[in-house]
């Protein structure tokens, strides 16, 4: 907040408070002509690059939102005194120092409600569990093949344990508060895993704890696994560990797919009668099913490690032992055989027969393809399914690359991936499929594909899980699935305008099956049809595709009934030759509402989206920033932590496009674009998932 802006508008508060005391015309006129005056001096002081106007870099954000009353993301002398006139400065009158949303936000768990409060949060007090970058804390890395001495002085090597589903290494000591409060639940967990085929090992980090400590605490506690000390902090040092009750769960290929804390029922300066998220135990879940653990790194509230003079443990890098696993985690999905990538990864000679083409998109940052602005450095991604590169993967597969492509020994390999040809869902209770196969041509462009279908369904219907499948995915640039309510005709001079309203399933590489948390769902009207709008791109075959789409359904209505909403502009008119022609749209909240996804649209002139939260008391919340924006990739972006907004937010979408002739894609720049539904018109549509209860 800029605060000698502030002095001068607080100058038009005191005119304001003094008129029902002015006697006479002149000593108002005077007064009001003395502030104004200072207000205008300060506004040039302020207007940095002489343009008349006030941006949000020049002022911050929230005086710029108080400011800007017409909307128009600028601020000139007039509207500024104009605006103070008629609202007063009351939203920020008495401030006297930073408010708490323009402070470093203190280290704690995702907010999960953003309420209109400049209270500071008591979290500064306090240190629990907050979400880490996976990519950057040894998530999907192999871990050496340590050779260690228990307790009891018998050497063994971490290798022994790849007869185990997994292997859960457990840091903990005698003399932390934190590890002693957690000493039980391990015991715990560890009884509850061995019957899995889990094996734990605990590590001691601190040298000075006694001997006799140790074996009482065993004892007490009822550890089963091998106890070790780790004075030197190589093991710390080999997996990556800070804290002294940092977790780490290892498959039986020693991949790393968890680390941080156990859960999150006791930390510094709290504790809780039970933990509200069981990290370390669904992390153990997720590994023995060989799926992906959904929150694969977080902080651990203990006392920190001192590991300035530890020795560093490592291997040389190879394909086995850390390449492949990065291109397992972040490219198979699709570059598989079935999958939509016009080519495989899945073994060496696949990937070093493609280390030019990977390199290419490693420097270009296309792929993987995931276009929101990266979080600051030691952030964890706001969503859950960022697919991008770490700075560390990045490093890793450019030195392997520039190393010689090192294939490395076939036994460092990890644990194959598997990829079902069937249904994600699982067997769905019912299938909607277009009735004739769409013809695709092998040249070209093709015109959007828009194709109803009846449900065949007998009674309203609540939908748990969705998944919606191409027969021909390679030709298949995305679908998307709309709702026609009973009634509709459906084909009406607006119905582009209508896709403006909500799709209720969609499919694009990378998107391709929903299954909703308990308590959530969708709901699909009796008597409706359902419109699948296909976008096909030809690849040198013709082929046919009969799209179709799988649902299964609740026994009853959930208790958070899901909806995709667009907050769109339809009335576009792109000028020619313009290459940043910007495009706004809002959306004022009739109730509080739960936002859990956002999926921008626009055409081969998008160029840039960002999605904001305008609260009641003028604060703006950037909530997805997307600075290059890529119509190849129609990608939804979902988030970790759902946030709630309060009734009177203003949900704020802002497209740019590029209309000349440096977008390469465009179809005419010497055109005014307006609102249509094929690729070479545009559209301007912020898709927001969203729950409002009440």
């Amino acid at each position: 907040m800029n605060w000698k802006l502030f002095a001068c508008l607080s100058c038009l508060i005191v005119v304001g408070a003094t008129l029902v005391q002015a006697q006479t015309r002149d000593k108002l006129r005077e007064k009001l002509k003395g502030a104004t005056g200072e207000l205008s001096a300060r506004f040039k002081e302020l207007d940095k690059n002489g343009d008349n106007t006030l941006s949000e870099e020049e002022v911050g954000s929230r005086i710029f939102a108080f400011l800007n009353s017409d909307g128009d993301d600028k601020v000139t002398l007039d509207e500024a005194t104009e605006t103070i006139r008629k609202k007063g400065f009351a939203g920020l009158q008495g401030k006297t120092q930073p408010e708490a949303n323009d402070r470093p936000r203190p280290e704690s768990a995702p907010a999960k409600s953003i309420a209109p409060t400049n209270a500071e949060s008591t979290s500064e007090l306090r240190e629990g569990t907050q979400r880490l970058p996976p990519g950057e804390h040894r998530i999907g890395q192999m871990v050496v093949d340590l050779t260690l001495t228990d307790f009891h002085g018998e050497e063994f090597k971490l290798s022994e344990f790849a007869n185990h589903k997994a292997l859960v290494i457990a840091f903990t000591n005698t003399t932390c508060p934190v590890c002693k409060k957690y000493a039980p639940t391990l015991a715990s967990l560890e009884k509850e895993a061995l019957s899995q085929g889990v094996a734990f090992l605990f590590v001691n980090p601190t040298a000075s704890d006694k001997r006799e400590d140790i074996e009482q605490a065993i004892k007490t506690h009822g550890f089963r696994g091998r106890y070790v000390r780790d004075g030197d902090g190589s093991i710390a040092m080999a997996v990556g560990a800070m804290k002294t009750t940092d977790a780490f769960v290892l498959d039986s290929k020693r991949t790393m797919t968890y680390r941080g804390a156990v859960d999150d029922q006791y930390g510094f300066g709290y504790s809780t009668d039970a933990p509200r998220n069981s990290y370390l135990k669904k992390a153990i879940v997720s590994t023995i099913a060989g799926e992906p653990v959904v929150v694969a790194a977080t902080s651990a509230p203990g006392c920190p490690l001192n590991l300035a003079s530890a020795p560093v443990v490592g291997a040389a890098l190879t394909y086995h032992n850390r390449v492949s696993r990065i291109i397992q985690n972040r490219c198979l999905d699709c570059h598989r055989e079935g999958g939509a990538a016009p080519f495989g990864l899945t073994n060496y000679l696949e990937v070093s027969s493609q280390a030019g083409a990977i390199r290419q998109v490693i420097e270009k940052g296309v792929m993987p393809p995931w276009f929101a602005a990266s979080p600051k450095e030691g952030i964890a991604s706001p969503f859950i399914n960022d697919c991008s590169l770490s700075k560390t993967e990045k490093s890793d597969l450019m030195a392997w690359l520039d190393g010689g492509l090192v294939e490395g020994k076939s036994n460092d390999a990890p644990l194959p991936r598997t990829f079902t040809t069937d249904w994600q869902i699982g067997k769905p209770d019912h299938i909607i499929q277009v009735s004739k196969p769409v013809a695709v041509k092998a040249t070209g462009t093709m015109a959007y594909q828009n194709v109803f279908v009846e449900t065949g369904l007998t009674e309203t219907k609540y939908v748990r899980a969705i998944e919606v499948r191409p027969t021909a995915r390679q030709v298949v640039h995305h679908i998307l699935v709309f709702i026609v309510p009973e009634g509709s005709k459906g084909r009406s001079r607006d119905e582009d305008e209508d896709e403006a309203s909500g799709f209720f399933a969609a499919y694009a590489p990378g998107y391709d099956a929903l299954q909703f948390n308990e308590g959530y769902g969708k709901i699909l009207p009796v008597g409706s049809r359902l419109k699948f709008q296909i976008h096909y791109t030809p690849n040198g075959t013709a082929t046919e595709d009969r799209p179709m789409i799988g649902l299964q359904f609740l026994d009853e209505a959930p208790q958070h009934l899901l909806d995709v909403t667009g907050i769109a502009q339809p009335r576009l008119a792109i000028p020619p030759n313009d290459s940043n022609h910007e495009v706004v749209a809002k959306q004022v909240l009739p109730n509080d509402a739960t936002i859990l996804a956002f999926f921008p649209h626009m055409h081969l002139r998008g160029k840039a989206f960002k999605y904001e939260a305008i609260l009641s008391n003028g604060e703006t919340k950037l909530l997805l920033d997307i600075p290059r924006y890529d119509f190849n990739w129609q990608l939804s972006y979902r988030l970790a932590e759902p946030m709630t907004f309060p009734k009177g937010t203003t949900l704020r979408a802002t497209a740019w496009y590029d209309n000349s002739t440096g977008n390469l894609a465009n179809p005419d720049p010497n055109r005014t674009v307006r609102w249509g539904p094929q690729t070479y018109d545009e559209m301007m549509i912020g898709y927001v998932e969203y729950h409002m209860d009440g």
